[in-house]
């Protein structure tokens, strides 16, 4: 297949697009390096069939790319990248989408859009199904990434409506492994860094909240098959681990696994953080077969070996 990726130099993006580069897909791959990496890009370019066109997927295409798939996870994703580019982040997920969309409508392409759990909100129902519209505040400090998000998703099934664009919305629920940014704030990242140098975990609230914790390998065969799957046309999908752990029973498991003590500070809830996440991922099961296969602790072990080896790297 010929296949063009947004945000392909991202985190999830670089995993995706390294499998299928992996597979004999020839990828192309669409980043302005707001938050991707270059670092990320060298891996990408060691195989043949790579090829980068470094600009704004806001921006009409400056080079012609004929493609049988599109998989459009370009936007900033972390609260730290979307707060610092949040009027970028609108424009990727709006006008970003829009000519993305259109590419895929020209060139009869089937389309796969990375939209988040953020389109719940902070839910009144648990676990998470697909048919629930969320519970999100349309102006608060978070908007700029769960509206537009819910903005990419109604244009995405428009497009299916109106010109019969064959069309898949996944719904990525908090995913970690290797390449994630340190200082991008979520959870994972944040206390594996913390705790690698020595200081104290930052929780936020109690740390009663809770979240579910998808390797990213899971993550990615999970988008892989969906692009696959012709009953996948049309359908939003939630691609998560069903495992909920609070904040706190993250700790622990850090703890666990570094074998040592980790002090613990605890700072306010940030404005419209979800006190619970969790999805229920029955659709995934019944068209796509699949369900996460790595759990927590062999998850966590990949991805501290990582920020151990990258850590140090960075400090010699």
């Amino acid at each position: 297949m010929n296949i063009l990726l947004t945000g392909g130099c991202g985190f999830i993006g670089s995993h995706l697009a390294e499998r299928l580069l992996a597979e004999g897909h020839a990828v192309t791959c669409i980043d302005n390096f707001l938050t991707g990496s270059r670092a990320n890009a060298e891996i990408l370019g060691r195989f043949p069939a790579f090829r980068l066109i470094e600009q704004d997927v806001c921006e009409p295409l400056r080079e012609r790319v004929d493609c049988d798939w599109i998989f459009h996870l370009a936007s900033p994703a972390s609260p730290v990248h979307y707060r610092r580019f949040a009027v970028e982040t609108l424009l990727t997920n709006s006008q970003g989408t829009y000519r993305m969309l259109e590419t895929a409508r020209q060139q009869r392409a089937r389309f796969l859009v990375a939209s988040t759990s953020e389109s719940y909100g902070d839910p009144d129902i648990h676990p998470q199904r697909e048919d629930y519209w969320g519970h999100v505040n349309p102006v608060g400090e978070r908007s700029c990434y769960d509206e537009s998000k819910r903005f990419s998703e109604a244009i995405t099934m428009e497009y299916w409506r109106t010109h019969g664009t064959d069309v898949r919305v996944m719904r990525f629920f908090n995913t970690y492994g290797p390449r994630m940014q340190r200082d991008d704030g979520r959870i994972v990242p944040n206390m594996i860094g913390q705790a690698l140098l020595g200081k104290p975990l930052t929780v936020y609230g109690d740390g009663m909240q809770t979240r579910s914790f998808c390797y990213v390998s899971d993550l990615v065969d999970g988008i892989i098959r969906a692009m696959w799957c012709e009953e996948a046309k049309a359908e939003v999908i939630n691609l998560g681990n069903p495992d909920e752990f609070t904040v706190m029973e993250f700790v622990e498991t850090l703890k666990r696994l570094l074998e040592k003590p980790l002090e613990v500070i605890y700072k306010p809830l940030p404005s419209d953080d979800p006190r619970r996440r969790k999805p229920d991922i029955g659709k995934a099961r019944r068209l796509l077969g699949w369900e996460p296969t790595i759990k927590l602790e062999e998850g966590l072990h990949r991805t501290m070996k990582w920020f151990e080896e990258t850590m140090g790297e960075a400090a010699s």
